[in-house]
């Protein structure tokens, strides 16, 4: 009769009675590891889409402070209005892909985007390891705006620096 603890299996039997659950125990721990590599978090993006800029908190700030541009936040509504890039538009980004090759036609709703498609827009979410800014980047990009600019390292980083944040 078998006797379990731990991890040590123990068989009262011959020795090629053990080769069994061995070769059972070394499947299941590796289907295992194999499902917690596939749960690991995808690495966000580093390059912007194609004709994006990415632009730092200090320049954004500088960009803010000129006419005729608009800033996206991509963040959930809650994280919003707990404080937000002042004159930022809330504009919380729905879908949860996460592969750089995602085709955005149809996924994200450009309605709340100027109509002037040479204004400057920012998008920005809550730092580098998200991937909404750089999804709505590549769609408004690729739905003619032709001056986008990518806040990679977010609010986070924007609210850190100490720059004024509007609740």
């Amino acid at each position: 009769m078998p006797i379990v603890s731990d991890i040590n299996i123990s068989y009262q039997g011959g020795p090629n009675m053990k080769q069994p659950y061995t070769i059972i125990l070394t499947i299941i721990l590796m289907l295992l590891m194999t499902g917690i590599s596939m749960a690991a978090k995808v690495p966000a993006p580093t390059d912007p889409p194609e004709g994006v800029k990415i632009i730092s908190i200090n320049e954004a700030n500088e960009i803010l402070n000129q006419k005729n541009v608009y800033i996206f936040d991509l963040r959930k509504e809650f994280s919003y209005g707990k404080g937000h890039i002042p004159g930022a538009v809330s504009f919380p980004y729905k879908w949860a892909r996460k592969d750089a090759d995602f085709k955005p036609d149809g996924d994200i709703d450009l309605s709340k985007l100027p109509v002037d498609k040479n204004t400057a827009i920012i998008f920005h979410c809550d730092g580098p390891e998200e991937w909404k800014s750089y999804y709505t980047s590549k769609a408004a990009k690729k739905a003619g705006y032709t001056n986008v600019m990518w806040l990679r390292e977010g609010y986070s980083a924007w609210a850190n620096k100490g720059y004024a944040v509007e609740h």
